[in-house]
């Protein structure tokens, strides 16, 4: 066993990669929908208000994380109670299966809100499968790891979380760029989720390849495998304590930094900065592909200084960083956009207004006025009146005309489109880098925290079901609730608080409650 001090690395070499590229095949399943969410939103969810369309969409993309705690005990249990290997089997399964089925469902255009239904069922099976994919992963590496290696062993699992992202960014460049827009939108969007199928064929081939871990096959002849481990996670000394330290201190803050990196900057450079999302995807692929070697570098340190403190120290990065880069990123991506806000800033004069992001149409001056700045993505204040006005600098729109609002908004500046001449492509990359290091420091130990706080004959379930509650309401409703804030407040940045408090509370927690365990034996 690898606890006892024994190194078999051929061994170790395969349950590594098997385990890894497990990870980035079923998060590279997850990530292509949030990277085409815009679109599937205007294929299932057909509206007049494209802002409501691509809200429904989040929301299903949320969706599919609101289940994911129910994913985390139904194969938690069969984790801790059958074993590491064969539950971590049938959830890479059933999440390649239920991605390539989404290749296949027939759009809104076709099926009407059958489609919608469908989506949304295809999203909540991938999200159970998640629930028990990571736990299983994380387990079956840190119990063959040695005690001084598991931090570098497990820190390739989170890892893999990035290599899937790229992995889905590479894909639905590759797919976008051999055909024309109109036939991507007809048919080529269905391509990404079809490859799901290859991938999970070779997943299963090498996956297959593995024996059970060391820590289980000696709980299982012992004799001391639990014979209810949820019922068990709940009643454990003190373990009820160390799940809900594990949510919110651990799983909630690394979450919203990882998806602030993530899905929020794509949102943030197609929608507020107005960067093409062909161009986007580019320059987060390079900035991602510099940072990942990263997730790594921090689990190998935590092994010699400790998981908490890199923790603590990336939390309290984040916090002060967030701001200052994406900032920088509106600048580099549109600098004719960023002069025109400071030079002529936006102010909406309404009276009182029952604004429905949510809603297909907008019928009240008020609302069409509002939907039209979320749209563009420009930043503006609000102020009471007893009529609608847009106010762009010196000049004034009364009432709502989009002709008459665009033509505002140019001759102050503010531009349709990012100019690719005035761009700055490194600072971009940069910016993006930066922000995927933030997640790094602290997502690359979290896989041999969350293992080594919990006892072997438990341990599938009970750091499954903290994780993946934390990671599935904080971060997988981050980019439904941001661009809401963004919507609702007027101003483009304003989405990045609801990140920031996130990660606030999870370091009061971390710093106060969570204890270093990187000397504890896993047996």
């Amino acid at each position: 066993m690898a606890e006892t001090g024994e190194v078999d690395i051929k061994r170790d070499r395969l349950v590594i990669t098997a385990s890894s590229l497990g990870t980035i095949f079923e998060w590279y399943d997850f990530f292509v929908y949030g990277i085409l969410g815009a679109l599937i939103g205007k294929l299932f969810f057909p509206s007049d208000n494209p802002t409501a369309a691509t809200l429904a969409s989040l929301a299903v993309f949320g969706a599919g994380f609101g289940v994911r705690p129910l994913g985390a005990i139904l194969f938690g249990y069969f984790g801790d109670r059958i074993g590491r290997k064969y539950t971590f089997l049938v959830t890479i399964t059933l999440m390649g299966g239920a991605t390539a089925a989404i290749g296949f469902l027939p759009t809104f255009a076709t099926a009407g809100v059958w489609a919608a239904g469908l989506l949304l069922m295809l999203r909540c099976l991938q999200g159970l499968a998640l629930g028990g994919e990571y736990g299983g992963a994380a387990i079956y590496v840190a119990e063959h790891a040695p005690k001084r290696k598991r931090g570098q062993y497990t820190s390739w699992i989170q890892a893999s979380v990035g290599g899937g992202f790229l992995l889905a960014v590479v894909v639905v460049l590759a797919t976008r760029s051999s055909m024309s827009t109109e036939e991507f939108e007809a048919w080529g969007w269905r391509v990404p989720f079809l490859i799901s199928i290859l991938l999970l064929a070779i997943s299963l081939y090498i996956r297959l390849k593995l024996a059970e871990s060391p820590v289980f096959k000696a709980m299982k002849e012992a004799g001391t495998t639990s014979k209810n481990p949820f019922v068990d996670s709940l009643r454990y000394p003190g373990n009820v304590k160390r799940i809900l330290v594990a949510m919110f201190g651990v799983a909630a803050g690394l979450t919203v930094i990882y998806y602030t990196s993530q899905f929020y900057t794509l949102y943030f450079l197609t929608g507020t900065a107005r960067v093409p999302e062909t161009d986007a995807l580019l320059y987060m692929a390079v900035g991602a592909l510099i940072a990942v070697p990263l997730y790594v570098v921090f689990g190998w340190v935590s092994d010699t200084v400790g998981r908490k403190r890199i923790l603590l120290t990336g939390y309290a990065l984040s916090m002060l960083l967030t701001f200052p880069l994406f900032y920088l990123m509106a600048d580099a991506a549109n600098p004719a956009l960023a002069q025109a806000t400071k030079a002529s800033p936006v102010t909406l004069v309404t009276p009182d207004c029952e604004f429905n992001v949510f809603a297909a149409k907008h019928e009240a001056v008020c609302a069409r006025a509002l939907n039209f700045l979320s749209k563009r993505g420009i930043s503006y204040a609000k102020q009471a009146g007893p009529a609608v006005t847009l106010k762009v600098g010196s000049a004034q729109v009364t009432g709502f005309d989009d002709k008459a609002y665009v033509a505002a908004l140019e001759a102050a500046g503010y531009p349709d489109k990012s100019d690719p001449e005035a761009r700055n492509p490194l600072l971009i990359i940069l910016a993006v880098a930066a922000l995927v290091s933030l997640s790094a420091m602290t997502y690359g130990q979290v896989a041999a925290i969350l293992v080594e706080m919990f006892p072997a004959k438990i341990r599938y379930t009970s750091m499954s079901i903290p994780y993946h509650i934390g990671t599935g309401y904080f971060g997988g409703f981050l980019p439904l609730i941001s661009q809401y804030i963004v919507v609702k407040t007027g101003g483009a940045f304003n989405g990045l608080w609801y990140g920031v408090g996130v990660t606030a509370m999870a370091f009061m927690v971390s710093a106060i409650w969570l204890e270093e365990n990187s000397d504890k034996e896993l047996d």
